[in-house]
């Protein structure tokens, strides 16, 4: 049996996330519930549908740090779990670098090149 696990993050810009989901290519939805087994849920500042089925979530913690929230059981099953969140961890670290670097240098542009 499966249920919605939490797991702490180094993740605290949710809107810099949202950046990066998006830019990963995945469709992001703001605040609601995610749902679990026998009717448990719980509340999440962002949301992510994935392509085959299942959800996972982000929900801000007291330090402000935000953590991710999933039924992480299922999901790693059928989805390359660990591929997408180290996917999402290096899309996060690369566009927060350049958001920093953007600050650092101001009024300078900062950009990646292919």
């Amino acid at each position: 049996m499966s249920h919605l696990s939490i797991l702490p993050t180094v993740l605290r810009d949710a809107e810099l996330l949202a950046v990066c989901l998006r830019s990963l290519g995945h469709e992001v939805h703001w605040g609601g519930q995610l749902e679990g087994f026998a009717g448990e849920s719980e509340p999440v500042e962002l949301k992510l549908e994935l392509v085959r089925g299942g959800c996972l979530g982000w929900r801000r913690q007291a330090d402000g740090s935000l953590a991710l929230v999933g039924d992480l059981q299922r999901l790693s099953r059928a989805h390359g779990l660990q591929r997408l969140l180290a996917q999402i961890t290096r899309s996060y670290a690369a566009h927060l670098a350049l958001d920093q670097a953007g600050k650092a240098f101001a009024p300078g542009q900062v950009s990646v090149s292919a």
